[in-house]
C-alpha cells in the first residue's frame, strides 16, 4: 500500500511556468490514493486555470482568502503534508518572513504538518543572495526542500532552476509520510544487476540480470527512511530516486565498493548477480573472427563477495540478506548458502521461469532465515516482493 493512500495532501501552486507540472502532480497524488486540496496564488491562476485543478483533484480549488475566511485554518490543520510546487522566489521570500496576506501564505503559516517546497525560477534568481538567505531560514525552521534541478529553463537558458519532476516529488512525499520503520536512520547497502568480465575491448561474459529486484529493494528501503547506498552493475533499468548510486562493472569493482561502504552499514542486501567466473587475461585488442573456427576462452573463479566480506559483516553486526538463484534442490542449496556465507536470511528464486527472476517484472521467492523459518511468498510484482521482504527483514532486525 502506498504511503500516500488515504492521506490528505495540501498542494500550494504559485505563479511559475512550472505550474503545468503541478497539474500532473495532482493526478499522480490521486493515483497514489491521496486526497488533494489545491490552493493557488493569483499569479498561478494566470498560468493554469483553477478549473484544471478542480477537475483533476475532484475538489474545490481555494484562491481567495476573503471569500473563505476560515478555509486557511481548516486546510492547514487537516493536511498530513503540504507541498509548494512550484515554489517561486516570491513565495519563498514571503514564507521565510512569515507573511500571510493571501490564501496560499496564510494556509502555509497555519499548517501543522511537514512542508515540502519545490523551487522553480531562473537560475540567477535562485543564486541571488536574498533567495539563499530565505532558503537557509526555511530549512532552519524544518521545511523540506527538493530541487531545483539543473537543465533547460523557460527563458531558453540553462542552469539550476527547474522544478523537480512529479514522480520525484511523489517519492519524497511518500518518504515524508512513511510509517514507523526499524530501517529509519540506518545505512543500508544494496547491490543490484549483473557484473561483467571482459574477453576483449568489445566482448564480455555476463548474465541476464536486469537489476530490477535490487533496485526495488533499494527504493523500498529509502522510502522507509534508510540511508541507502545502491551499488549497481551495468543495467538499462533507471535507478530509483533517493539512494546514493555507485556504478560498477566488474565483480572486483563491486567488492571494492562493498568493503568501503560496509564500514558503517547496518544492513546488506546482496541482490546482485555477481559473475562467478572472469577472464584472467582479456585481450588488449579486439579478437578477429577471420581464420578462426573456434575461440577458446579460459575462465577462472571470481571473488566470492559474501565470503570476502563475512568477517567484516560479523564484526560490525551487519544484517545480511542474500539471494540464491537455483535450478534444482532450491531449498537445500539455499540453506547451505545461508550457513556457508554467514547470512541472516536468504531469498530463493527459481531460474528459467519466464514469469519470474531475470528480466521479468514479477518474482516469486522463498525466504529462509538463520533460525530455519521458511516462508514462501506468492508471485508478485518485484516492487511488492521488495515490500514483503523488507517487512520480514525488519521483524528480524534487532
Amino acid at each position: 500500500m502506498s504511503a500516500l493512500d488515504g492521506r490528505r495532501v495540501l498542494l500550494v501552486v504559485s505563479g511559475g511556468i512550472a505550474a503545468y507540472k503541478s497539474a500532473i502532480l495532482v493526478r499522480r497524488l490521486r493515483q497514489a490514493g491521496a486526497r488533494v486540496d489545491v490552493v493557488m496564488t493569483a499569479s498561478a491562476e494566470k498560468m493554469v486555470g483553477a478549473a484544471t485543478f478542480h477537475a483533476l483533484s475532484g475538489r474545490p480549488v481555494h484562491t481567495n482568502l476573503w471569500t473563505e475566511p476560515l478555509a486557511h485554518v481548516e486546510l492547514g490543520r487537516e493536511a498530513d503534508l503540504a507541498i509548494v510546487a512550484p515554489a517561486t522566489a516570491n513565495i519563498l521570500a514571503r514564507m521565510a518572513h512569515g507573511l500571510a496576506d493571501d490564501m496560499a501564505t496564510s494556509t502555509l503559516l497555519a499548517a501543522a504538518c511537514p512542508i515540502l517546497v519545490c523551487p522553480a525560477m531562473n537560475f540567477r534568481m535562485w543564486e541571488n543572495a536574498a533567495t539563499r538567505e530565505n532558503m537557509e531560514s526555511l530549512r532552519a525552521h524544518g521545511l523540506h526542500v527538493l530541487g531545483p534541478e539543473d537543465g533547460e529553463l523557460a527563458e531558453g537558458e540553462s542552469g539550476p532552476g527547474r522544478m523537480s519532476e512529479p514522480d520525484v516529488i511523489i517519492s519524497v512525499a511518500s518518504r515524508l509520510l512513511r510509517g514507523e520503520s526499524r530501517l529509519e536512520g540506518r545505512k543500508v547497502v544494496v547491490t543490484a544487476g549483473p557484473t561483467l568480465a571482459s574477453i576483449d575491448p568489445v566482448r564480455f561474459v555476463s548474465n541476464r540480470s536486469s537489476g530490477r529486484m535490487g533496485m526495488a529493494l533499494a527504493s523500498s528501503a529509502w522510502l522507509r527512511g534508510a540511508d541507502v547506498v545502491l551499488i549497481a552493475g551495468p543495467t538499462s533499468v533507471e535507478p530509483p530516486y533517493g539512494p546514493r548510486l555507485i556504478r560498477v562493472e566488474t565483480s572486483q569493482e563491486m567488492g571494492t565498493a562493498l568493503e568501503k561502504e560496509l564500514q558503517d552499514a547496518s544492513v546488506l542486501i546482496m541482490a546482485a548477480a555477481v559473475s562467478d567466473f572472469f577472464v584472467p587475461d582479456p585481450a588488449a585488442e579486439k579478437i578477429k573472427r577471420q581464420d578462426r573456427d573456434v575461440l577458446d576462452v579460459s575462465l577462472e573463479a571470481g571473488p566470492d563477495l559474501l565470503a570476502q566480506t563475512r568477517a567484516m559483516r560479523v564484526e560490525r553486526q551487519v544484517f545480511t540478506l542474500g539471494f540464491a538463484l537455483e535450478t534444482t534442490d532450491a531449498l537445500e542449496n539455499a540453506r547451505r548458502k545461508l550457513e556457508a556465507k554467514g547470512l541472516d536470511m536468504v531469498a530463493v528464486n527459481e531460474a528459467g521461469r519466464p514469469d519470474r527472476g531475470f528480466e521479468a517484472d514479477t518474482n516469486q521467492v522463498t525466504l529462509i532465515d538463520a533460525a530455519g523459518v521458511v516462508e514462501e511468498l506468492p508471485l508478485l510484482q518485484k516492487t511488492d516482493v521488495a515490500e514483503r521482504m523488507l517487512d520480514r527483514l525488519e521483524e528480524r532486525l534487532s
